[in-house]
């Protein structure tokens, strides 16, 4: 799946999805879509991310992947962004799969 090659390639080193996954460099992604941003209570979040009050719906995370800084100034998410919509949108449908454990 695409998808899956695009989060292998560009989430998975700080960042795990599915049944085992754990807070590792980033938040474990489950159930990410729809989820409010800094609620996981097995990773410790940035102020500016506590403080961004998000909800990670579609068109915050499309924002977020394209900038992640811009959309939330002192995250400590290390990404220069992802521009191609065809990878987001492929990014969007695999993270969709993965309801909250």
């Amino acid at each position: 799946q695409a998808g899956e090659k695009v989060f292998k390639r560009l989430c998975s080193g700080c960042h795990q999805i599915g049944e085992s996954a754990r807070a590792f460099f980033g938040p474990q992604l489950n159930g990410l879509i729809g989820r409010h941003s800094a609620v996981t209570t097995d990773y410790v979040y940035s102020d500016a991310m506590k403080s961004a009050n998000l909800v990670w719906d579609r068109d915050t995370l499309i924002a977020y992947l394209e900038a992640p800084k811009k959309v939330v100034p002192g995250t400590r998410m290390i990404f220069w962004g992802l521009s191609d919509p065809e990878k987001i949108e492929d990014l969007l449908a695999y993270l969709q799969t993965f309801p909250a454990q």
